[in-house]
């Protein structure tokens, strides 16, 4: 090749034009660029050489300014139309004299740039260019206008995102809500840190980001990774930064689709006809319904009456939902897909949509009510002598608080003598079930509610009116049970197998209080489901099914529409394959839904740890988690929280401490306390 030949080649994909120098060896050559900067090229390199004289470097310049005037792209069009028919090759040269009617230097290589450029009219076949047929050409455009219209879209996206990163309100759009859902399904993946137990780098390798995420993170310049996708939701406003991802990784549906919604003011609208024609008119008892201050689904009653004979018959009163649904309509499909209400420290995620749940499927006071009625004569010393079962109608008198209860009896209210009546039986029930083997294990339990971001962590009272509630409603489910064993109803019948216990005299070299409750509940095994009946041994009761909950517990629902179906005389709905098969759906959701409420609670006692790193703890310690590491099990008292601690001396179970915490990072699910010497203690107290 001549010195002095003008040649194009390309650096890093950018067109650049040289001057041959010399050779380089025996086939490469020595090239000089319009910059002086010298380059190695091998033929194959050199991607068109411009024919008719020879250049010195500095004259490229000039040269590229006689190109100029003749780099008009729509002018390919005009040629694509000429040669399209008859489908001939075309090289630059020829291209020159077909568009410009000459073939000069600046001419010919204009028409090599337009045509190497060209994607969308000619595809290049060796030294030539052939013109694409009309359906390639259609096909092209189209192409060109998707990816035109997609470029646009992110560049548009990228404009929202920088407002919202600078805290102005954005109204996200549709492609936009594609973008950041599937942000959101990555980010949760954060959630098995938790779940599993892997670490970051392991759960960005082990879930490689899909196409969406990762063209996201890459044009925003963001790490491709679950924690990346979760803090870039935090930044633009679209997530908080105590998002529940547990709730968010599970199956449990947050919202109702709009189908159940319209349904439910459907009911509301056009009250459905009720199949309980003959309820039993009870509205002449004085009921109270016993709940926290913030439970908005009032799903049980309680009601005392003096029989004729002179025995006192109790009523529980059990909101009646299935008066608003039938087995299969939308309302209860939903409602099982649920399997229960969820509640979190944040709010609560209901098993029916909240027109119907809070509303007229409650017991409100001062309204008649649809309910289920269990009126129970028990005998003197507890156990259940008779009972009868009826769909009913009762007007709530009183609707009173645990704290209200606990006053009421403690000042011993005359003008409410029934609440004093329902108190005595309470107590001679709880020790008839004693009586029956029923195991007590008192550990406190923490109550955690989040409210404009501040967080409180207050311990259950183990208060009488508690007691007095959970035998009311213990004893509506050992009866609702005892009908279904009676009649061979197919139940979910809840049971417990016996547990093996520590011998007394193993129980009684533990600390007596937490430490021996928690070695006790070790032992306990978990609780099971059976379509037939099965003992329950924590309960102490022979046959038992949880009745009281319909409004919050699909298991509750479950048995009410077989009970009531039976009290009709008509068929079950749940054939006893039919129920084992619904139960094992059910019972798996719940398990999700215990696990998703078990992990946002500990979620916020870490960060509520985290924001006192200043507080000293005092702590027992429960048990041992790994002795020989001295990885103990730790009950902040004050809180009602268990949770793993070291220590770095040998300590004994029962031992009380002061602790403070040294790490506490909920997101990463990690705790750590450091010990508090006596003397260090009473100076950060006094």
């Amino acid at each position: 090749m001549e010195k002095g030949t003008l040649v194009e080649f390309r650096v890093q994909g950018d067109r650049r034009l040289g001057v041959i120098d010399r050779p380089d060896g025996k086939t490469r050559w020595f090239v000089v660029d319009e910059r002086g900067q010298s380059h190695s090229l091998a033929p194959r390199q050199i991607t068109y050489t411009v024919n008719g004289k020879t250049y010195k470097s500095s004259e490229i310049p000039a040269f590229l300014e006689e190109v100029k005037p003749y780099l008009d792209p729509s002018s390919l069009e005009v040629a694509w139309e000429l040669l399209v028919e008859d489908g001939e090759t075309v090289t630059p040269s020829q291209m020159a004299n077909l568009l410009f009617s000459e073939s000069e230097s600046a001419s010919c290589y204009a028409a090599h740039c337009l045509l190497s450029d060209d994607k969308l009219y000619f595809k290049q076949k060796g030294d030539a260019y052939e013109p694409r047929t009309t359906a390639q050409v259609a096909e092209r455009k189209h192409q060109i206008e998707v990816e035109a219209l997609k470029a646009r879209g992110q560049q548009e996206f990228l404009v929202r995102v920088e407002q919202a990163l600078q805290g102005e309100a954005v109204e996200w759009q549709r492609h936009d809500r594609q973008r950041l859902e599937a942000l959101e399904k990555y980010a949760a993946l954060l959630a098995d840190i938790v779940r599993v137990g892997v670490n970051y780098d392991s759960l960005a390798r082990a879930y490689p980001p899909p196409a969406p995420v990762l063209e996201t993170m890459n044009m925003l310049g963001r790490p491709a990774t679950p924690q990346g996708a979760f803090q870039l939701l935090v930044d633009l406003g679209w997530w908080s930064a105590t998002e529940n991802l547990f709730l968010r990784r599970s199956a449990i549906p947050v919202q109702f689709p709009s189908k159940v919604l319209e349904v439910a003011q459907q009911r509301l609208d056009d009250l459905p006809t009720d199949s309980d024609t003959n309820r039993l008119d009870l509205t002449h008892l004085k009921v109270y319904t016993i709940d926290d201050e913030s439970t908005t689904e009032i799903d049980d009653g309680l009601s005392w009456e003096q029989v004729s004979d002179g025995r006192e018959r109790l009523w529980v009163h059990i909101a009646d939902p299935t008066r608003w649904l039938a087995p299969e309509d939308d309302l209860d499909l939903e409602a099982r897909k649920r399997g229960s209400t969820v509640y979190l420290p944040t709010g609560m995620v209901p098993m029916f949509p909240e027109v119907l749940a809070t509303g007229p499927m409650s017991l409100v006071q001062g309204k008649v009510c649809c309910a289920l009625s269990f009126g129970i004569i028990l005998d003197a010393h507890g156990g259940v002598e008779d009972y009868t079962i009826h769909p009913s109608l009762i007007k709530p008198t009183y609707r009173l608080t645990y704290e209200d209860v606990d006053e009421m009896l403690q000042l011993g209210v005359q003008a409410e003598p029934e609440i004093a009546a329902i108190a005595t039986w309470a107590k001679k029930r709880k020790v008839w079930r004693y009586n029956q083997g029923a195991i007590s294990i008192n550990m406190p339990e923490a109550m955690i509610k989040v409210k404009d971001d501040d967080i409180s962590i207050d311990i259950l009272d183990d208060s009488l009116s508690r007691h007095l509630v959970a035998e009311m409603m213990i004893l509506a489910g050992e009866v609702a049970a005892r009908y279904g064993q009676e009649h061979n109803i197919p139940l979910p019948f809840r049971g417990q197998p016996q547990p093996e216990l520590p011998p007394d005299e193993e129980l009684l070299l533990l600390p007596a209080g937490f430490v021996r409750s928690c070695a006790m509940r070790r032992c306990m095994p978990k609780s099971e489901m059976s379509i037939t009946p099965v003992r329950h041994a924590g309960l102490g009761l022979n046959t038992y099914t949880q009745a009281t909950s319909p409004i919050r517990r699909y298991s509750d629902l479950l048995t009410h529409f077989q009970l009531k179906a039976h009290l009709r005389g008509e068929v079950l709905p749940f054939s006893a394959e039919q129920l084992k098969e619904v139960m094992m759906t059910v019972t798996s959701t719940t398990q999700e839904v215990t696990m998703v409420e078990r992990q946002t609670n500990r979620y916020w006692a870490l960060e509520y740890l985290r924001r006192h790193p200043e507080q000293i703890w005092p702590v027992t310690v429960l048990m041992w988690l790994r002795e020989d590491s001295n990885l103990a099990l730790i009950l902040i008292e004050d809180l009602g929280l268990q949770l793993p601690m070291i220590f770095k001396r040998s300590v004994n179970l029962g031992e009380q401490v002061c602790v403070k915490v040294s790490i506490s990072d909920p997101q990463k699910d990690v705790i750590q306390f450091q010990e508090i010497i006596y003397q260090e203690a009473q100076i950060a107290t006094n």
